[in-house]
C-alpha cells in the first residue's frame, strides 16, 4: 500500500509539472506561433510561407506536449522551500501595466503565498495575450484588482467584437490549450473560478480565488 500510495503521488506530481510546462510553453512559444501564423498569412508573399512554417512548428509542439507522458525531474528543493513566502498580489499585477494595458489596484498590498500570485498572474498574462492575438497588438485592456475578507477577484476586460458561441469548446476538441489550461486550469489548481463574459461590447474574465490554500 506505501509503494502505491507513493507511486500515486510521484503520478499526481507528474501531471501537475506537465500541466505547469504545458502553460509555460503555450504563454510563450506557442502564441508567438499563433499570431506569426495569423499575421503572415494575412501579409501573403514570403511571409505567408513563414507562416505556413509557423503552423507546421505550432501543431508538432502541440503533439509533443500532449504526448508528454512520463518526467525523470522532480521539483527543485528551493522551489518547495518558497511555497510559504508572500508576495504583494497588487504590485505584481501593476507590473502588467504598459501603454495598451490599464492596472487598477486597491493602493495597498494584498499578501498571498508566491506560488498563488504566480499562478493569478499568469492567468492574467493569458487573458492579456489572448486580447493580442484576437483583438489586436495594440488593442487596450484592462485589469481591475479587488480584495474583499479573504478572497480575491481580478477582472480582465478588452472592447473586442467577442467570443463566437462555441469557439472555446471547439479549441478545446482540437487541443488548444489556451482558454481550457493557461487559464482555467490555474484557477481550478487554486480551487478558484474563472467567469467569462462576453458580447459584442467586448470580453470580460472574472478571476476569483481565496488568498490562502482552502484546507
Amino acid at each position: 500500500m506505501a509503494v502505491q500510495a507513493a507511486r500515486a503521488d510521484r503520478a499526481t506530481a507528474a501531471a501537475e509539472e506537465r500541466a505547469r510546462l504545458a502553460r509555460a510553453v503555450h504563454d510563450g512559444v506557442l502564441q508567438v506561433l499563433s499570431l506569426v501564423q495569423r499575421r503572415g498569412a494575412e501579409t501573403g508573399g514570403e511571409f505567408g510561407e513563414l507562416a505556413r512554417l509557423a503552423a507546421e512548428q505550432e501543431s508538432r509542439l502541440r503533439s509533443l506536449i500532449r504526448a508528454q507522458d512520463t518526467l525523470s525531474e522532480a521539483v527543485p528543493a528551493s522551489q518547495a522551500e518558497s511555497r510559504g513566502a508572500l508576495r504583494d498580489l497588487s504590485a505584481a499585477l501593476e507590473a502588467l501595466a504598459s501603454s495598451r494595458v490599464t492596472v487598477v489596484t486597491p493602493g495597498t498590498p494584498v499578501p498571498m503565498p508566491a506560488p498563488r500570485v504566480e499562478a493569478l498572474v499568469g492567468a492574467v498574462r493569458a487573458c492579456l495575450d489572448n486580447v493580442q492575438l484576437h483583438v489586436g497588438l495594440d488593442a487596450p485592456a484592462w485589469v481591475l484588482l479587488e480584495h474583499a475578507g479573504d478572497e480575491v477577484t481580478v477582472s480582465v476586460r478588452d472592447e473586442g467584437p467577442g467570443i463566437p458561441p462555441d469557439r472555446l469548446e471547439a479549441a478545446a476538441r482540437e487541443g488548444r490549450l489556451g482558454v481550457a489550461s493557461s487559464i482555467r486550469g490555474r484557477l481550478e489548481e487554486l480551487a478558484g473560478t474563472a467567469s467569462l463574459h462576453t458580447g459584442a461590447q467586448g470580453t470580460e474574465w472574472e478571476l476569483t480565488a481565496r488568498l490562502e490554500e482552502p484546507r
